[in-house]
């Protein structure tokens, strides 16, 4: 059983933390004394601009269309890279607050719900009538997700970040999405391939939470002794 949240069952397991550049930037941080809260607050900034080009997508041709997918794409993976560093700052710079643990999850949700649901009326203002409660659904089941997530450590388990869809998937997802979508005009699409993903997502969700519910089902049996 676990009690913190710094401590290294409840951390994330992510390769890129290991890597070079990574560390270098956490250590910049680290001497800048820049507040781990304020990075977490910068995904929900980046979640926000993202989510504003994935909406207007849509309602754009050509170049603009483009152009505003491929900045939804890179705020989606600045985005990531903020959540990463917020946690390698409060842990490996010792710059972690009291209030730490809740600035390191709610900005998550709200960044997760910022990019599904405009995902969603993006898909709609191409012309596709499903994918504002497509957007919803998925955005729903990303928090029901993370629920049942900390629904275990709050019963004193080990936080549970298996798949196949936890938020590194969900954005891996969202971000090939925008990619592919920027080239949905070579073969007659426009707003499909969001549309896909999204539903992609939230069924990965689903299969997330029954995955996460069970083993924490299971460890509560095997804690009682059956």
């Amino acid at each position: 059983m676990t009690d913190t949240p710094e401590s290294p069952e409840n951390r994330r397991p992510l390769k890129t933390r290991s890597a070079r550049w990574a560390g270098a930037l956490a250590t910049a941080l680290g001497k800048a004394r820049v507040s781990p809260d304020a990075i977490s607050f910068t995904s929900v900034a980046f979640a926000m601009l993202g989510a504003a080009a994935l909406g207007v997508s849509g309602s754009v041709e050509g170049g603009g269309r483009i152009a505003w997918l491929l900045l939804a794409a890179v705020c989606i993976q600045l985005r990531l890279l903020a959540n990463m560093l917020d946690g390698m700052v409060a842990v490996e710079h010792g710059r972690g607050g009291p209030a730490g643990p809740i600035w390191n999850e709610l900005p998550d949700r709200i960044a997760d719900g910022l990019f599904l649901v405009a995902a969603g009326y993006g898909v709609v203002a191409a012309g596709l009538d499903h994918g504002a409660w497509l957007g919803w659904m998925a955005t729903v089941l990303a928090v029901l997700t993370a629920y049942v997530r900390e629904l275990g450590r709050g019963l004193g388990f080990a936080a549970d970040f298996s798949g196949p869809m936890a938020k590194p998937h969900r954005m891996f997802a969202l971000t090939v999405a925008c990619l592919v979508s920027m080239a949905e005009p070579l073969w007659g699409w426009r707003g499909e391939t969001l549309l896909i993903a999204l539903a992609v997502i939230a069924a990965g969700c689903v299969v997330t939470v029954w995955r996460r519910t069970g083993r924490l089902a299971k460890g509560l049996r095997e804690q009682a002794g059956e």
